[in-house]
């Protein structure tokens, strides 16, 4: 019995080690290491902000001529004053990203959009599928609208798009099976300008009776706007009962339809030059503010908190925070070996 009662209180009072720092030196090593490890990420972002300059140049000097071809795509539409029978149900929706993040709220907030137009026409009783163009909105709305995704588009943002990936989605998209009435394409349009705007401020762009500008909403990075459009599509059967179809009698029925099918190809492609150079303007702005958060040095005379509520801490903090720490760490230790050397010469 009493052999039973020493074994419980011997481990009852089982005392575990402790690990004791040993005149904090794994301190100082820890927070050099994290100094460390935050400098490179800041080099990183500078490379990354360099790279996103160079390919935001070339995207917006390639935009200027797909604007073009996208605007002159709907000359034929706008004149011919074409509107959806009221009995049409079906309705395509082409959603414009990329596969590569690291630029803002860009692919999330053309996500939101989808759903929000996904859930507007659903309650209009209308049936809604959706095409992915990048897989960040297969991998956002994947969970949501599985059901609802019709065929999605891999590998788009690693070169700049051209006029052949927009015919093969189009292509894609003929070949589908899927007979839309109607449709949409949603996606980020660049705007430039010299002036700073309010993010809260709603401009309305200029609208075509086929193709309305639809300024959904928009962000606000320094004079780099990006604004989230929608282009309506419609079938070759609303194209030839159009009204204002008749002064073209001698169009070919065959012409017609092979218009509609490259008009298709140039809105896509118009639009995935649009997402490209909003992508890397995007992504040199938060590059280029991550870079500048990480050198920049904070002047407040109050402790900044090294975590956040929401967003987590900023890069200048951390390093200020961190080397301030370090530098009070290595005096105090300092301070200790001189207190034990002057203690021992007086205790001799």
């Amino acid at each position: 019995m009493f052999s039973r009662a020493g074994v419980a209180g011997l481990s009852a009072w089982t005392v575990q080690p402790q690990w004791i720092q040993v005149r904090n030196m794994a301190t100082l090593k820890d927070i050099t290491r994290r100094l460390k490890s935050i400098k490179n990420i800041q080099k990183i972002t500078k490379s990354m902000k360099m790279v996103a300059a160079a390919k935001y140049a070339r995207a917006e000097r390639e935009l200027k001529p797909a604007r073009v071809y996208g605007v002159g795509s709907l000359a034929l539409y706008e004149k011919a004053d074409i509107k959806t029978p009221e009995d049409k149900k079906k309705h395509l929706i082409i959603g414009v990203s990329s596969d590569r993040g690291l630029c803002g709220a860009i692919h999330s907030s053309v996500a939101k959009q989808i759903k929000s137009e996904a859930a507007n026409l659903a309650a209009a009783g209308k049936e809604v599928k959706i095409i992915g163009v990048g897989d960040k909105i297969r991998s956002i709305l994947h969970r949501t609208h599985s059901d609802q995704f019709l065929v999605t588009f891999k590998e788009v943002g690693r070169r700049p798009p051209t006029f052949a990936d927009a015919s093969v989605i189009a292509l894609e998209l003929l070949n589908s099976g899927y007979e839309f009435d109607e449709g949409s394409i949603i996606f980020n349009r660049f705007r430039q300008e010299n002036c700073l705007s309010s993010p809260t401020r709603q401009k309305k762009s200029p609208s075509f009776p086929l193709t309305p500008f639809q300024v959904l909403s928009h962000i606000d990075f320094s004079v780099i706007i990006k604004e989230f459009c929608t282009r309506k599509l419609l079938d070759s059967i609303s194209l030839c009962i159009s009204e204002s179809m008749s002064i073209y009698d001698d169009i070919d029925a065959d012409v017609l339809r092979n218009y509609q099918e490259y008009s298709l190809a140039n809105i896509i492609y118009y639009s995935l030059k649009e997402s490209t150079t909003s992508e890397q303007s995007a992504r040199m702005t938060a590059m280029d503010n991550a870079s500048k958060n990480a050198c920049k040095r904070q002047h407040s005379p109050q402790a900044v908190p090294l975590l956040r509520l929401h967003g987590g801490p900023r890069s200048s903090e951390m390093i200020d925070k961190l080397t301030l720490t370090f530098n009070r760490t290595r005096q105090a230790v300092i301070t200790k070996e001189l207190i034990e050397i002057i203690s021992g010469a007086a205790a001799l």
